[in-house]
């Protein structure tokens, strides 16, 4: 199968591509790396089976790029990621994630490609449902313009379902963390806390520490797309993808302390606009439709995300 990945050179994206050239796929990456580094990719790079190109996904170009590949299927993960900036640069925000979704989607539809894979959030898109696991079946109800980008990539995922015959998957991913998650930003707090703990620089926790998120490891949530990209499977689905259980930032930041060997003391912040005080995914029916379930626990994926964050970082000196 012929598999087009944007956002290939990112952290979720990588894993994604190393995944598929794994089960045997073709692979062309696209990516305009703004964000994505190239060094992700190394390991890729090395199998003939994969072409990468360096794209932005809001030119008016990508239709013919994506028509010259022929995709059977895109998995679709080129996005702004970091609320903060949703909330600080709305039009900048739904240029990426509105305008760029349609698109790949319009570059999909001209090409002929049978499914379509929509990287969605669930850590944002339920807002603060009534019930923690929260499972497909509640309302959609964003509280961010990060979270209302990717409601309305959802909802033109269906536009194109329904008029089109494009099939396709979203993924309402929890907050992703593992290997390759980029530091210097808000959006991966696990790369964030390690990396400072590694360099011997203070942490930081925004509000009172007592916010949940449902964190899961990024080698399971590349098995939901390896899952997910089969023309049939899963179409018309939205699945969450999670591990069902609540972490709460502080109890995250006292785990990653322990992994590292250093002081659980980190400076507390004002909270930040935007974000949820709660959310857990309830991910029964992605078990039920593709047979995926999360195999990582939070223990052992922040191991081995420390021991990669390890051999890249400096030691403190002095």
């Amino acid at each position: 199968m012929r598999v087009l990945v944007t956002g290939a050179a990112g952290f979720i994206g990588s894993t994604v591509v190393d995944r598929l050239l794994a089960d045997g796929h073709d692979v062309l990456g696209v990516d305009d790396l703004s964000r994505g580094k190239m060094e992700n990719l190394e390991d890729a790079g090395r199998s003939s089976a994969f072409a990468f190109e360096r794209f932005d996904i809001t030119d008016a170009g990508l239709a013919a790029l994506v028509g010259g590949y022929r995709p059977d299927s895109i998995c679709h993960l080129a996005a702004q990621i970091d609320v903060r900036i949703s909330v600080a640069d709305p039009l900048l925000d739904a240029r990426l994630n509105v305008l760029g979704t349609i698109n790949v989607l319009e570059a999909a539809r001209l090409a002929g490609a049978r499914k379509f894979v929509f990287t969605s959030s669930g850590g944002s898109i339920y807002g603060t449902p009534s019930k923690l696991p929260v499972d497909e079946t509640f309302p959609m109800a964003p509280e961010s313009q990060y979270a209302a980008s990717k409601c309305a990539g959802e909802i033109y995922l269906n536009v194109y379902r329904t008029a089109y015959n494009l099939q396709s998957t979203a993924l309402a991913l929890g907050n992703v963390f593992g290997p390759r998650q980029d530091p210097h930003g808000e959006a991966g707090v696990v790369a964030i806390f390690a990396t400072a703990m590694l360099e011997g620089r203070q942490t930081k926790i925004f509000g009172d520490g007592t916010s949940t998120r449902d964190y899961v490891y990024v080698d399971d949530v590349a098995d939901a797309f390896a899952r997910s990209c089969t023309a049939g499977s899963g179409d018309g689905h939205r699945f969450n993808i999670g591990t069902g259980r609540e972490t709460s930032v502080r109890e995250l930041h006292t785990h990653v302390a322990q992994i590292v060997g250093v002081a659980d003391n980190p400076e507390m912040a004002p909270p930040r606009v935007g974000e949820l005080q709660a959310i857990a995914l309830d991910t029964s029916l992605a078990q039920r439709e593709i047979g995926w379930a999360p195999s990582v626990t939070l223990e052992e994926g922040l191991g081995r995300t420390v021991d990669w964050i390890r051999g890249r970082v400096a030691a403190p000196t002095g």
